[in-house]
């Protein structure tokens, strides 16, 4: 059964004549009468008295109605498709890891948001593993995450390298590792320290390197809200390790101190994710462009891609 089959069926119904059902469908008077024929056979049933006046069979009446919600629902869709094409989505959902979200998406947000008035943005902070899995969920558009070329090594999956960063360490202004210029990951291994949760890319990074330093990680606390780091830190004797644009705010603050790490230094990149069918759309299309303009690539070339 074919969409046309049905097309010529109704307007044979409704003209009542095969003659003008074709000028109605814009095709020949055969083209009619051999869609009709198609479709009664597929049907195994006549659904129209060929007399002068064509009328509906019994057959006929109870499949008209249904015929005309399936073309009914065709249009439907072929419209809808035309407006998501046209750039008509009513949202955009973006997942992102929380430095993304606090320092590096307002601008971006903003900017879209007088591009594209009339579309809602759902903006949620995720970390990384699970943003890009409800990107692959469907439930979200774009991700921007820590990038991890194992999670995203898919041939729909588009990456766009965003930026590189240190990570350094974040302490109390009175804390005993406070007195370095760059601490030894020797020194750093004797203090409790404050994580980020499982599923958040950066966790296992600071894990990773660890395990190679050949020592042990004394996780005392997991989190997953920069301020509660800073809040938390603040208090006393426990450390962090976060990425420098998380350490923005902690840097002006008085009472935290900031200290880059002894060799080796820790990396990470950042990435913005989403799947080419995505950019299609248009205002998806056009957010991963305000991305890549308002927060330039600062990816060095010779470095491997970090792990997140």
């Amino acid at each position: 059964m074919r969409l046309e089959q049905l097309q010529a069926f109704m307007a044979v119904a409704e003209t009542g004549n095969f003659q003008q059902a074709a000028q109605k469908c814009g095709v020949t008077q055969s083209t009619i009468s051999r869609q009709v024929q198609a479709l009664e056979a597929d049907l195994g049933v006549q659904l129209l008295h060929r007399h002068a006046q064509a009328k509906l069979t019994v057959a006929g009446d109870r499949f008209i109605g249904r015929a005309r919600r399936i073309c009914q629902e065709w249009q439907s869709a072929t419209q809808e498709i035309s407006d998501l094409l046209a750039g008509k989505q009513p949202e955009l959902c973006i997942a992102a890891i929380p430095s993304v979200c606090a320092y590096r998406l307002p601008r971006v947000l903003q900017r879209f948001c007088q591009d594209f008035s009339q579309v809602q943005v759902r903006a949620t902070t995720l970390g990384s593993d699970r943003a890009i899995k409800v990107l692959k969920d469907g439930l979200i558009d774009l991700a921007i995450v820590m990038n991890n070329r194992f999670l995203t090594a898919s041939p729909e999956t588009i990456v766009d390298l965003l930026y590189e960063e240190t990570i350094q360490v974040l302490m109390s202004a009175e804390h005993p590792l406070a007195r370095y210029t760059a601490v030894p990951w020797t020194d750093l291994a004797m203090y409790p320290q404050v994580v980020f949760k499982d599923g958040y890319g950066i966790q296992r990074l600071v894990q990773d390197q660890f395990r190679v330093q050949g020592l042990k990680l004394n996780s005392a606390l997991e989190l997953n809200s920069l301020d509660a780091f800073r809040g938390v830190v603040r208090q006393g004797n426990l450390v962090a390790l976060l990425p420098q644009t998380a350490l923005q705010e902690a840097s002006t603050d008085p009472m935290l101190a900031v200290r880059p790490l002894v060799a080796p230094q820790l990396t990470r990149q950042v990435a913005l994710v989403t799947t080419s069918d995505r950019l299609q759309v248009p205002p998806i299309r056009h957010f991963r462009k305000l991305v890549c303009e308002l927060i330039p690539p600062q990816v060095s070339e010779k470095k491997e891609l970090g792990v997140g």
